[in-house]
């Protein structure tokens, strides 16, 4: 019989913990959960296992691999989205369609016999077997009621007291015949208590409880995840303990250094090639996992250690988690219930309540008094800049607090009196926090223009007409509960690198200007701003030929503010055009990637209806343009850059054009066509710009829908690119689909593996090693070119816990191979 280990879960109440490591790999005695559990399994003969997978999917594969270590043979169904516990074993189906399996939680501790199970759901003849157990508070499980020959007769998911029918629980282990596949599609999510198992008694198929005898814990809060630990050390729970017992209860693993004046109360653990100093006092239910460093005079009881953590002296821990690659400076304090997350550095004599939550890469500062969780605003000499500014979830990660505070940080870094423009989306989200934002730009003596709901390219051009700088907040590009707040410099561009490092060290300093009375800033509201965006634009790219050619268009303004420039750019264009979706819908503030789609579909329909020359859609906030050809065909986002691209270097004939390094090199052969030359940048939008702001620069584009058209702006501005394409499209006398004809096709692959922050410089370190004595490129990440001109490129996320790969081949096959050859070096490396 096949086992089936769910190991996909995103385990979000486990929080700091999991945010960058899967739940099933959390250490439980500095062991995963999920180990134990396939120990169960080999115990009870299961050698045989699928593990679903989803969520940092790689990081369970690396550690487990093909099971060879544990003396299983492993292999893995993966996920690409959240499928429910029914969904992801209907994933894995093709490995268990000829016999009955078995199904497990990697992230349950327990000792169970399963071989009793197995039997018992044999002589029941039972389709499916679920296995029961008894809790004292049933209120977070599904509660289960069966007869005296054990068939179910009610299920009731996570009750109220008032529904509270039994203690009898579902511990979300099931012996299952292959039929019951027959019950459910694929591809859908779909659970087994509340939607399989309801329809298979209704239909009267046969379902039974095994009431288990033995120990079992769901660990999902940070208070069971601590049970647990004690609970093992107890030897309350039948698992294995690396280590030898070298007193009742007190374990050490291989290679541990204890100090002999070293108090040790068990039970506890000590892992292998932890360093335990003299004076420090360990007391029960402690466990300190491998590599840990304790420096003297350090008292640790009921604490929970991970791997690679310094434990400095005088430091007190109570009732605690820690993650792994934290550093705990002198007599730092952390309190009953607090969980440090994964790299995180508390500083000397600081103090961490209880119960508080301090996610990764957070840096508590020395003498610091945390009574509240740190979730991002108390981050350090952290980096706060992601790609889009500072981003994260809308009123969790980023509050009008927040917003205050980066304000006011902003504004101390510019003179008094200076002005900055402000301007957001058409969600109420972005217009509560951008009133916030002027109320700390004025605070901090800054007088403030404030555009409203505006364009992104028109807050950029405005920002560049005599302001200080400027700040966006717009809702996050399809994520609808997340924001960006958006910092530009005078010319309206993203602030460079060494503005953000500025702006970091304030920030981090909380050393904020405040204005005196008088000094209070002025807050006005621009006129005819739309007039004037239009007009700067109509001046500065060619429109010859427009008004002449007939050319019909449709406009899809995407119910975003792009919809608000369009009446005065078209009529003052003089070309047919159809607008659809100009009205603003505040609900939708941003699109997901179906939407969208769905989106260019339906305009496409409509260009080919109309026997319109093309049709463009615009992003929400009309920074980036889709293109759809006169036949009504999409024209993916990276084929558009080439589209694009020919157009504009047939028309100037000289001069560069900036291209971000994951562009195909098909576009060299382009512009070289056309006697241009490709000027390779890193994929930083600030990279871009800074390009675009060269004289001779004549193009620019990122490949998903971002243009610069330098002769009037040298940021992605999708009306810019709009007009330029209409000018183009009339004077070439050429369909879209033509253009695009004439173009090689592209053969590009990409592919995300987690990668955890710890190891993403090893990483980056074995991809030159292996690269040898081939070509490579350091313009962003590392390209590597092969003798054949096939090339991959290696490029670690600055912001997530991520490596991207790209490839590119003389087709798709070729291509995916370079891409598993060098996925396989960047997961070696990560392991």
């Amino acid at each position: 019989m096949k086992a089936v280990v769910m190991a996909g879960g995103e385990g979000t109440r486990l929080r700091p913990m999991t945010s960058s490591m899967p739940k099933p790999l959390l250490p439980v005695a500095n062991r995963p959960i999920m180990e134990h559990v396939l120990r169960l399994l080999k115990r009870h003969g299961l050698n045989e296992t699928v593990v679903t997978v989803q969520f940092l999917a790689s990081l369970v594969k690396n550690y487990f691999g093909d099971g060879e270590e544990l003396g299983m043979e492993l292999t893995y169904a993966n996920e690409e989205k959240p499928l429910g516990t029914a969904g992801s074993v209907k994933n894995a189906e093709e490995a268990l369609k000829d016999d009955a399996f078995l199904v497990i939680s990697g992230d349950a501790l327990t000792d169970f016999d399963l071989t009793d199970l197995i039997r018992f759901h044999k002589e029941k003849g039972a389709l499916v077997t679920v296995c029961l157990t008894r809790v004292p508070n049933p209120l977070e499980f599904g509660i289960t009621i069966v007869d005296e020959a054990g068939k179910v007769e009610r299920f009731l998911e996570k009750p109220t007291w008032g529904q509270v029918f039994s203690d009898t629980v579902n511990t979300g282990i099931y012996v299952m015949e292959p039929e019951v596949f027959d019950y459910f599609e694929p591809d859908v999510p779909v659970d087994w208590s509340g939607d399989v198992f309801p329809q298979l008694m209704k239909e009267g198929k046969p379902i039974y409880g095994y009431i288990a005898e033995g120990y079992w814990e769901d660990v999902g809060t940070h208070e069971s995840y601590v049970k647990a630990q004690a609970d093992v050390l107890e030897g309350k729970v039948d698992v294995e303990i690396d280590g030898f017992e070298i007193s009742p209860g007190v374990w050490v693993a291989e290679g541990a250094e204890v100090h002999p004046d070293a108090v040790l109360r068990g039970p506890l653990y000590i892992g292998d090639y932890a360093k335990i100093e003299a004076d420090v006092e360990l007391r029960e239910h402690t466990v300190v996992g491998s590599n840990v460093v304790v420096k003297s005079g350090a008292f640790l009881h009921r604490a929970v250690v991970h791997d690679n953590v310094y434990i400095g002296q005088q430091s007190n821990l109570r009732g605690c988690v820690i993650g792994k690659n934290t550093d705990i400076m002198r007599a730092a304090r952390i309190e009953d219930g607090a969980v440090i997350g994964d790299e995180c550095l508390i500083g000397e004599e600081s103090i961490v309540q209880g119960n508080v939550r301090v996610y990764p890469f957070k840096t508590i500062e020395a003498g610091a008094f945390v009574n509240t969780s740190v979730i991002w605003e108390s981050r350090g000499q952290a980096h706060l800049f992601g790609a889009r500014g500072v981003s994260g979830i809308l009123n969790v990660e980023i509050t009008p607090e927040l917003a205050v505070r980066l304000a006011g940080a902003y504004a101390t870094t510019l003179k008094k009196g200076s002005t900055v423009t402000t301007a957001r989306d058409h969600s109420r989200g972005a217009r509560a926090l951008k009133r916030a934002v002027i109320s700390a730009l004025q605070a901090s003596a800054i007088d403030v223009r404030d555009l409203e709901n505006v364009p992104l390219p028109v807050a950029r051009q405005q920002t560049a007409r005599g302001s200080a700088g400027g700040i966006m907040v717009r809702t996050t590009p399809g994520v609808p509960d997340s924001v960006d707040i958006m910092f530009f410099d005078e010319r309206g561009a993203d602030l460079s690198q060494a503005g953000q490092r500025k702006l970091d060290r304030v920030f981090a300093r909380q050393e904020y200007r405040r204005a005196f009375p008088g000094e209070i800033g002025d807050l006005i509201f621009p006129a005819s701003v739309f007039d004037s965006y239009t007009g700067s634009l109509l001046r500065a790219v060619d429109t010859t030929g427009i008004s002449d050619s007939g050319l019909k268009v449709v406009v899809d303004a995407s119910n975003g503010s792009a919809g608000l420039v369009l009446p005065s750019l078209l009529g003052r264009l003089g070309v047919d055009s159809l607008t659809i979706n100009p009205g603003l819908d505040e609900s939708r503030p941003t699109e997901t990637a179906d939407a969208r789609r769905a989106g260019l579909v339906r305009l496409g329909e409509i260009v080919a209806s109309a026997r319109a020359a093309f049709g463009v859609r615009f992003d929400p906030v009309g920074e980036r343009l889709s293109l759809v050809d006169e036949r009504g065909r999409i024209i993916e986002d990276d084929r558009a850059l080439l589209v694009m691209l020919d157009l504009v270097a047939a028309e100037r004939r000289t001069g560069r054009v900036a291209l971000p390094v994951t562009t195909t090199r098909i576009a060299e052969q382009v512009a070289a066509y056309h006697g241009t030359q490709v000027e390779w940048t890193t994929t930083s939008p600030d990279d871009l710009t800074r390009v675009g702001r060269d004289d001779g620069t004549v193009f620019g584009g990122d490949g998903m829908g971002g243009f610069l058209i330098p002769e009037f702006s040298s940021v992605f501005d999708g009306a810019a690119a709009f007009v330029r394409l209409i000018g183009l499209v009339a004077r070439t006398q050429l369909t879209l689909s033509q253009i695009d004809a004439r173009i090689p096709r592209a053969h590009v692959q990409r592919r995300d593996l987690a990668t955890p922050w710890a190891v993403k410089g090893l990483v980056m370190r074995h991809v030159v090693e292996a690269a040898g004595d081939r070509d490579v490129d350091t313009t962003d990440g590392v390209r590597v070119v092969e003798s054949d001109g096939r090339w991959v490129l290696v490029l670690p996320d600055p912001a997530e816990a991520v490596t991207h790969l790209w490839a590119e081949g003389p087709d798709d096959a070729s291509a995916r191979q370079l891409l598993d050859d060098w996925s396989a070096v960047v997961d070696s490396a990560g392991r």
